[in-house]
């Protein structure tokens, strides 16, 4: 095979799955609200079962229906045959997926949805097969050739079925307005984790924050800054507000015999960058490393403009956000 075969092939089966889609796309009608209606209410689980390739899809899509606020996980069909029917209750919602609609191994699983009142969301392209006609709402999927050039390997029909259950996903993440913050309580570890991180999560805060007077001397912030050991000092006024920082780099500037006896203010630098405690961690490390030569550390100031914390660069790499 030339790598023009090569490619040709490749964008022949990338065009059969988009023309797919695209024809499933087109038959989106009531029966998506009404599933995602009964998926929303539902008050227990959104139980995903399949077999085969559908089964590998329906886990994925269990995943990430339970990543994104929707309490959902997967039921092996044959294990349900064996015991595992036991872990549906009539709280529960089931979604059942075929493409052709005849799988044997969902028979039970079927017919305890039925015996015990428990909604069945029924995935398939064949409205007339037994799991099209068991389910309470039916999900078309697109009755297109598979990209395969046999016409027989799960191709087309499993892009469609997954892409249809990101589709229920999201759909349900917007009803729901679910937020970056429910996101990152759901994904606290790896890189992921860290880069939904606030400044709030990383500050230092209370009695870990150096600040001195707009009246003190030199001398009380070099105490200050050496006990913090954050690499700065911030400057407030009288109401407590922040007025002015002072950091390693205006030690080196201003450093002279009477450094320790000048005031604060004249060795400050005024009118420093700072940044909300709400703000993503990922943003105080952008400000940080693109204001002028770059800094290591913001104060966090609240609505009254006081300082109710201090990120440090080196916070924000030992976290993982970077």
């Amino acid at each position: 095979m030339t790598i023009e075969q090569d490619l040709s092939c490749a964008k022949r089966t990338i065009d059969k799955e988009i023309e797919a889609l695209r024809c499933m796309e087109a038959s989106f009608g009531q029966s998506l609200s009404d599933a995602l209606d009964l998926m929303q209410k539902a008050k227990g689980r959104i139980i995903i079962t399949g077999m085969g390739k559908s089964g590998h899809i329906g886990k994925k899509i269990a995943a990430t229906l339970a990543s994104t606020g929707s309490p959902s996980f997967f039921v092996h069909p044959s294990e349900a045959s064996h015991g595992d029917l036991g872990m549906l209750t009539e709280d529960d919602v089931v979604l059942a997926i075929s493409n052709g609609g005849e799988s044997k191994e969902l028979s039970d699983i079927l017919l305890y949805c039925k015996r015990y009142g428990i909604p069945l969301i029924a995935m398939t392209k064949n409205p007339e097969s037994t799991l099209g006609k068991a389910g309470d709402i039916l999900l078309c999927l697109p009755n297109y050739a598979e990209a395969c050039p046999l016409g027989m390997a799960p191709t087309s029909s499993t892009t469609a079925t997954l892409v249809l259950g990101d589709v229920l996903a999201v759909c349900l993440m917007e009803r729901k307005g679910f937020s970056k913050t429910d996101y990152k309580k759901r994904h606290p570890g790896g890189k992921l984790g860290a880069m939904l991180l606030k400044v709030s999560d990383l500050m230092h805060k209370n009695n870990d924050i150096p600040k001195v007077n707009e009246d003190a001397d030199m001398q009380e912030a070099l105490l200050v800054m050496t006990s913090k050991m954050l690499g700065c000092v911030g400057v407030t006024n009288k109401q407590g507000q922040l007025i002015g920082i002072i950091t390693d780099g205006d030690l080196r500037r201003c450093m002279s015999s009477n450094l320790t006896t000048k005031k604060v203010t004249s060795v400050m630098t005024p009118n420093p960058k700072v940044i909300d405690a709400d703000v993503l961690a990922v943003e105080a490390l952008n400000t940080m490393n693109n204001t002028g030569n770059g800094i290591t550390q913001l104060f966090v100031l609240d609505e009254e403009q006081k300082p109710v914390g201090v990120i440090h660069i080196h916070d924000c790499l030992r976290a993982g956000v970077a």
